[in-house]
């Protein structure tokens, strides 16, 4: 790491401040009388597992962007409660979910695709001075490789640099995009998360689908509940930590097998160790589902996958600086006009084919997010959706580089 500023830079101090944080949410969330009642009747717990760390960062106590506990949350903890979300699966259900997620996912992209050149076009109508630049520090270019962020992920993302020749500086200013304005939506979809009952309700959403695969994850749960022992909670960490080295394993062969043999594949991501690790153990929990390994549901696998995840949320939160916003205007600007054609595509669509909150939340995290933050935005609203959430981040690694390069030469006809 590099030398860091801030007051605390030891990584284990940092996991236990986390720690302290998430146990204290967790604590005061389970009140049921008294203020805490009150304000967890307004302000999701979940929300503020996130937010609570990002004021670490924001005011220089931890410095967000330099130490380990992302890199250790990302490859260990993210693989392994994948591991534990899918262990229970019943594909059966899922499929039940019928075509509206994939249509909201589909909705999502195109909102990421069209959004880039709208908001280029109407921040330029005040801001001319964007437009016409023609060197690697050119806005457009900039954008491209954002585009490929959130269509996809940070593989995609680097992948879009270097094939529109995005320059240092401009690359620089548009993570800091990234990290504020899709962590700000983040944290508007984990609200509309808490409320998606009443949301629901209003727009008339048909939760039908969603509802059947909850109401059977709880009854195969209630029939097969049993009190855990010492012995299934090691067998749940071998599943989650065996199947983690397993993938690290392969990822570790993989990747430099294609690097070498098939270079023209890394615009498909076939390059990135943590794109191998995902489909790996998704690939694992997925057939861990089809034997006697899915009755551990019953003695908590979800749960502990779910602390895990919790883990994950909180090291995401700890990337998120609220000064930035103010850093550099009118690039936020450009971002968050761009996320909200993406959101109001997403609205409309939902509208018209009468689409749950659920599935406009993984839609557009499965797009923005990824396999990092997909499952958290799914299991937000029920832990047994966080596979539903997983499998369409999948369907955005395969996209994104694709729909950011066709973003990317919208952007050029714009911008140049």
């Amino acid at each position: 790491m590099e030398q860091s500023t801030a007051l605390v830079t030891n990584n284990a101090v940092i996991m236990g401040l986390l720690a302290v944080i998430l146990g204290f949410v967790f604590y005061t969330s389970s009140q049921k009388s008294g203020f805490w009642a009150k304000f967890y009747k307004y302000i999701p717990a979940l929300l503020m597992c996130y937010f609570l760390p990002s004021l670490l960062n924001t005011f220089g106590i931890v410095d967000g962007n330099n130490n380990d506990v992302y890199t250790v949350a990302k490859y260990y903890l993210l693989p392994a409660c994948l591991v534990l979300l899918t262990l229970s699966i019943d594909l059966k259900s899922i499929a039940g979910l019928g075509k509206k997620a994939i249509i909201m996912f589909l909705t999502g992209t195109v909102g990421v695709v069209i959004g880039g050149p709208i908001a280029l076009l109407l921040t330029a109508t005040f801001m001319p001075e964007l437009l016409g630049v023609t060197g690697p520090e050119a806005v457009w270019r900039g954008m491209a490789a954002l585009a490929g962020s959130w269509i996809g992920g940070g593989a995609n993302m680097v992948a879009m640099k270097e094939i529109y020749g995005a320059g240092g500086e401009i690359f620089t200013i548009m993570v800091t995009v990234d990290i504020v304005v899709a962590n700000l939506w983040m944290a508007c979809l984990l609200y509309m998360a808490a409320r998606n009952k009443e949301i629901d309700a209003k727009t008339g959403a048909d939760t039908s689908s969603i509802n059947r695969l909850i109401d059977k994850v709880q009854a195969f749960e209630a029939e097969h509940a049993r009190r855990p022992e010492l012995k299934d909670f090691m067998i749940l960490v071998g599943f989650a930590f065996g199947a983690t080295g397993l993938a690290h394993f392969a990822a570790d062969l993989l990747v430099p097998f294609f690097s070498a043999n098939y270079p023209e594949l890394k615009k498909f991501s076939l390059h990135s160790k943590l794109f191998w690790i995902i489909v790996l153990v998704t690939t694992i929990g997925l057939a861990l589902s089809f034997t006697k390994a899915r009755q551990y549901e019953a003695v908590g696998a979800s749960k502990i996958g779910s602390s895990f995840l919790y883990i994950l949320v909180a090291t995401i939160g700890l990337h998120m600086d609220i000064t930035k916003i103010v850093e550099a205007p009118k690039y936020v600007v450009i971002g968050v006009i761009w996320m909200a054609v993406h959101v109001g595509l997403l609205f409309i669509v939902a509208k018209i084919i009468k689409a749950p909150v659920f599935y406009i939340a993984v839609g557009s995290k499965a797009n923005i997010g990824g396999a990092a933050s997909a499952p958290v935005v799914a299991s937000a609203f029920h832990p047994a959706l966080a596979p539903v959430g997983v499998l369409l981040a999948v369907l955005g690694y395969a996209l994104g580089t694709y729909m950011a390069w066709l973003c990317g030469q919208l952007l050029r006809v714009i911008g140049s």
